[in-house]
């Protein structure tokens, strides 16, 4: 980490993943992550592949990226599901799952 870098725990996570995560592991979690749908999964057990896989892709783990989790969360349900919540609106990734 540079001199006069801020540690916080976004700058912690990115350089633990570095460390311990080759990049081309890295590389297929988040190609799984982008690939990854409901299929015939439980909700319960889509949400836990999702809570595995999105840590690898900062865009949509990061802080104030909460409405674009909840867009990727919804959009890879199963299609009837995915129908019932495109339209409630919910940005907070937290109620969502809830919800679900």
């Amino acid at each position: 980490m540079a001199a006069g870098t801020q540690v916080n725990w976004e700058n912690f996570k990115r350089l633990f993943l570095e460390k311990y995560f080759p990049r081309d592991v890295r590389r297929r979690k988040q190609v799984e992550f982008l690939e990854l749908k409901q299929r015939e999964d439980s909700v319960a057990e889509y949400v836990t592949k999702f809570k595995d896989l999105v840590r690898f892709y900062p865009m949509y783990d990061g802080v104030g990226n909460e409405e674009d989790k909840c867009v990727k969360f919804v959009s890879s349900l199963h299609p009837e599901i995915k129908q019932v919540f495109n339209y409630q609106g919910i940005t907070q990734y937290h109620e969502l799952v809830n919800n679900c």
